[in-house]
């Protein structure tokens, strides 16, 4: 079964820095996109970053020159790379994985959500 597992959440202050993780283990044949998302009390999940196939990335106009997103392959694993961070940045940020499972002879491909990482920026 695959799991996607966040880490690197926690509390700073506003103009500060922290580095998400989201590590997808398990029966994993290829991964297709990997992204992070945020929702903060009263509002809907939003797109933050993602990486689609090669090196393309994405970003949300509110975090562009601010969030980098990248991947270690070999690892099956995506960062975020969070800097000048703001007060309205603060959410539970999920990461999700489009990724097919199984094997060469048997697989299947899904979306799959991680439990989600606090992030809080005080002023």
């Amino acid at each position: 079964q695959v799991r996607l597992v966040e880490s690197g959440g926690g509390l700073v202050q506003a103009g500060g820095s922290l580095r998400l993780s989201c590590a997808a283990s398990g029966n994993i044949f290829s991964v297709n996109r990997m992204g992070w998302y945020r929702q903060s009390p009263g509002k809907q999940r939003e797109l933050v970053a993602a990486t689609l196939g090669g090196d393309i990335t994405i970003y949300a106009d509110s975090v562009k020159g601010r969030f980098t997103i990248s991947k270690d392959n070999a690892k099956n694993t995506v960062y975020l790379q969070m800097s000048s961070l703001k007060p309205e940045d603060t959410a539970v940020y999920y990461c999700k994985g489009d990724l097919v499972e199984g094997t060469t002879w048997s697989r299947r491909r899904n979306e799959y959500w991680g439990q989600g990482t606090q992030v809080t920026v005080s002023s």
